[in-house]
């Protein structure tokens, strides 16, 4: 009997909790139901395969169980059937709805329904054969310390296998030295029962569970090359020196092991990323007090709304805004900005970053999960985590890839044999086919590739949602920028003013007053105007936006709205003399709002144009995705003069203007009708839907959390230069994982026969594998070395 601890979605009040604790009560093999309205959870006592039937029975009362997601450290996988074994058992686990294990980092993610026991995923990972701990809560991992005995395990395995490797060595050289039997067997035997008793354990485990894995093949072989060593020397007659393999089974276990420590540091190298990552929260802040007294306290203890002191040099403990102080900070390890970032009240400040010479008040606005570099990280986590789509061939070749060799092993001892062979040269050939197999190398392909390319991704400011998002970014042919935000800066300023019929200043006056409050960055110009002018701009009554057009209300009976041409033509108005004049100014590049009276005396108030400059990279951005041979496209709301603007600023060739944020998904389904991959770079809510229909959305990290959600590549700093960057990763790390799948496959394709016709005796099998691991994951960390193209940044 388990005890239950589910979270219910959807009660409303004491006549729901009670509804659901009786629904839940007619489950079969229910002992005990209580339902608390006020946490809004049931504790249930039940048997532990019956958490699927209890949420289905909340679900038919009317109410929801939402899923949870788990995280474990996995340990003892050693290849891609390892993986397939430990995603088998917790699919079995009862309320597990998903899992994905990742072989480079170790880690099995589950989702489950919430309240499922995470002790039950733990037995049956243990019972698999592998070992298991939750990787859940603040508390920090124990420290590993496998790197280390796997080295001085290696070391020793190399010291006793190299005396028996070594008269082979000195044959070439006219050197016969031969060990006595004794010696040989006292060499070897260690390597074999305790340096590799890591292989006969998991191989015990992987028979147990009806499968198997690279470690069965090791000790299959090498046993059989021990045992015929161990045959010869009871046979042999008086003074005569047998034929013995005990080099071969011995320095077989010494080259696995040596492959196996290398290919760990390797995989530290692949998560280095995160490890940077977690390094920049410190573990104190000093938080003022009401009476502007000091305190040093654990970071946990700080929480939203109190006031922490930065001192110059240190490292910001948690998101903020600046309430006092001037300084820089270094944000080079969050978003891969090289240059500190000036900082002055009112800024907002992210947690790690280092604070250059000023000291600052800094009031917190997120602490714990919910900060800038928790969200970082977690996204990066999650991206390494994710397996790509070609991962499913993979997985279904690892599946049978273990009885397969076995299988060949089998017809290469028969067909020796029965080509009149002895029983040594057909048992050692068939040694060398299960050795030289190694469905390392297929597990560990695509995993370390994606890790490293999301990695040095990340350490350059662009974060990778998953692994899907990399396999379709890398066939991107057409990208479709958003102007304001994006291409531009966002932060427009009011050049000119045109009247009709009214002054300038009741013309700033009725356009304040009706976008008082309004986040819009072009509310803002006008709001600064009228500030610098002293103007009193109280809100107007009943303001409301018009979607697509601008905005409307009342001020003193008089019903007005400030908004783009189309707004303008919808109310049928004759924009009269100002027409030549919004010519001009659109033909400079401007964005023109039109101040319109609707009641009781309709007309045309103003006409006020914005200027908006180009960020610095933009003309670079769209140049590098020329190079790609990526074409370019500009999907805006703005006025076709303001977007032909910004396109011949760019050498944008393609310009969609004047198009409402509902019709911006359209445009992208347009684009993509004739199997045009796509991309959408945007950064405000409106460009979620467009975000969402592309093949790829990519959102500014300078834009809204809307826009963030619905893309599939975050850029931490809003360099339109780090779109052709996010592509070209993308592209690398594709190349990568398709590369390290060849050289996975075609080592067995090519060894597997050679070592079947007697081409490759154990020795030189064993180094292959050893190597074709090594190989992968070292080709997957030249990712490492890559660099986004910014070069003449400004």
């Amino acid at each position: 009997m388990t005890e239950f601890n589910v979270p219910i979605q959807g009660m409303t009040c004491a006549a729901c909790a009670g509804r659901v604790e009786r629904a839940l009560k007619k489950v079969p093999g229910v002992q005990d139901v209580r339902v608390n309205f006020a946490n809004e959870k049931a504790r249930i006592e039940a048997p532990a395969e019956a958490l699927p039937v209890l949420r289905e029975a909340v679900v038919r009362a009317g109410y929801s169980v939402p899923d949870e997601t788990l995280e474990l450290a996995i340990q003892g996988m050693t290849c891609a059937s390892c993986v397939n074994r430990v995603e088998r058992v917790l699919h079995k686990v009862p309320g597990v709805t998903a899992v994905n294990v990742n072989l480079a980092s170790e880690q099995a993610r589950i989702t489950a329904v919430a309240g499922t026991d995470i002790q039950t995923l733990l037995a049956a990972v243990a019972k698999a054969g592998y070992t298991a701990r939750s990787l859940g809560g603040d508390a920090p991992a124990p420290p590993d310390t496998r790197l280390s005995r796997e080295r001085w395990a290696l070391i020793a395995a190399l010291l006793l296998a190299f005396p028996l490797v070594l008269p082979m060595l000195l044959q070439p050289f006219g050197l016969d030295i031969m060990l006595p039997i004794w010696l040989q067997f006292a060499l070897a035997t260690p390597v074999q029962f305790i340096l590799g008793a890591r292989f006969y354990s998991a191989a015990w485990k992987a028979v147990r569970a009806r499968s198997g894995n690279m470690d069965l093949l090791v000790a299959l072989g090498t046993s059989a090359a021990y045992g015929l060593s161990l045959y010869q020397a009871w046979i042999a007659s008086p003074g005569h020196m047998p034929h013995l393999y005990l080099e071969a089974a011995a320095v077989v276990i010494a080259l696995v092991r040596l492959g196996k420590y290398l290919e760990s540091r390797a995989k530290r190298q692949t998560g280095a990323a995160i490890r940077a990552l977690q390094a920049l929260r410190p573990e104190r802040a000093v938080r003022i007090g009401p009476n502007d007294q000091e305190q040093s306290v654990a970071l946990a203890e700080i929480h939203v709304g109190d006031r922490i002191r930065v001192r110059p040099g240190e490292r910001i403990p948690t998101d903020g805004v600046i309430e006092t102080g001037d300084s820089h900070a270094d944000e080079a390890l969050i978003s891969g900005e090289s240059r500190p970032v000036a900082k002055r009240p009112g800024d907002k400040v992210t947690g790690g970053a280092i604070n250059g010479e000023g000291m600052l008040i800094v009031q917190v606005t997120a602490v714990g999960g919910e900060s800038v570099l928790a969200r970082i990280i977690r996204l990066v986590e999650e991206a390494q985590a994710a397996k790509a789509p070609i991962q499913r061939l993979v997985d279904k070749v690892s599946e049978v890839f273990v009885p397969i060799v076995l299988g060949i092993a089998l017809v290469t001892l028969a067909g020796w044999l029965l080509v009149g062979a002895g029983v040594e040269t057909a048992l050692i050939n068939a040694v060398a086919v299960l050795v030289i197999a190694c469905p390392c190398a297929l597990g560990l392909a695509t995993p370390t590739a994606i890790m490293a390319g999301t990695g040095v991704a990340a350490r350059h400011g662009i974060l990778i949602k998953d692994a899907q998002t990399l396999e379709i970014a890398h066939a991107v042919q057409a990208v479709a920028f958003d102007k304001t935000g994006t291409l531009t800066s966002g932060q427009p300023q009011l050049v000119h003013l045109a009247t009709h019929s009214i002054t300038d200043e009741e013309a700033l006056t009725l356009a304040g007053r009706l976008q008082r409050g309004s986040e819009h960055p072009l509310a803002g110009a006008v709001l600064t105007v009228c500030h610098e002018r002293g103007l009193n701009i109280p809100v107007a009554d009943d303001v409301r936006a018009l979607p697509g057009r601008g905005v409307q209300g009342r001020i003193e009976e008089r019903q007005l709205a400030l908004g783009n041409l189309r707004l303008v033509q919808d109310t049928g108005l004759n924009i009269g003399t100002l027409a030549e004049q919004a010519t001009a100014w659109e033909n400079e590049g401007r964005t023109l709002s039109w101040l319109i009276e609707q009641s009781p005396s309709p007309g045309v108030l103003a006409l006020l144009a914005f200027g908006d400059e180009l960020k610095p990279g933009a003309a670079q951005a769209v140049a590098a995705l020329t190079t790609q041979r990526i074409h370019s496209h500009l999907i805006t709301g703005d006025t076709a003069g303001s977007a032909q603007h910004v396109a011949r600023q760019t050498g944008i060739d393609s310009v969609h203007a004047q198009v409402l944020p509902a019709d911006k998904a359209a445009i992208i389904a347009q684009l993509k009708a004739n199997g045009t991959r796509v991309a959408m770079v945007g950064d405000g809510i409106n460009d979620a839907p467009a975000l969402a229909a592309a093949d790829v959305g990519i959102a500014m990290g300078s834009g809204t959390d809307v826009a963030m959600h619905a893309a599939g590549i975050t850029l931490l700093r809003g360099d339109p230069r780090l779109v052709p960057a996010a592509l070209d990763i993308a592209r690398r790390t594709y190349r990568k994982i398709r590369q390290n799948l060849f050289w996975a496959f075609i080592y067995n394709v090519i060894g597997l026969p050679l070592a079947a016709f007697g081409l490759l005796d154990p020795v030189l099998a064993g180094a292959a594998m050893a190597f074709s691991s090594v190989s992968v994951v070292s080709n997957a960390l030249l990712l490492k070395r890559w660099q986004p193209a910014l070069e003449n940044s400004p």
